[in-house]
């Protein structure tokens, strides 16, 4: 079961609460410049997309923040592949030097690629769930008794 110190609540809730924040504002004052992460050669239309990212920001936001406890590990491992998902965006926006969200240099785009994995951390840290995943490892590899 994850680990539920205050540290980790803190995380996992500023989080979410960043996540609803974010779902938010996709749907509606920033679909514009989330629309400049979203590559152009994504089979798909890019308001969809936008809209679609936002709706599930906003599932995994309130999962983050309401989860029963006995859930949070597997809602960690959603949000984070949720923010490997998404990571191409951020490459793409640096590779097309699209301009948005402030980012209007290549060092910029740069450094906010750095934080994509401080993002992946976060999620597992808050919910518990590389700990978990350690935990279930570690008894999956005694010799039975």
């Amino acid at each position: 079961m994850p680990s539920t110190s205050p540290a980790r609540t803190a995380g996992r809730i500023v989080l979410g609460t960043f996540l609803l924040f974010a779902g938010t504002s996709h749907l509606t004052f920033a679909r514009e410049e989330f629309a400049a992460q979203v590559p152009p050669w994504f089979p798909a239309d890019t308001d969809l997309v936008v809209l679609a990212s936002g709706a599930v920001e906003l599932a995994l936001g309130g999962a983050l923040v309401a989860a029963p406890r006995r859930h949070r590990a597997t809602v960690g491992w959603v949000v984070a592949a949720f923010f490997v998902a998404i990571f191409p965006g951020n490459i793409s926006q640096l590779v097309t030097r699209t301009d948005a969200f402030g980012l209007d240099s290549d060092r910029a785009r740069a450094v906010r690629l750095l934080f994509q994995p401080v993002l992946v951390l976060w999620a597992l840290w808050s919910t518990g769930a590389w700990r978990a995943w350690r935990t279930r490892r570690l008894s999956d590899a005694r010799p039975p008794a």
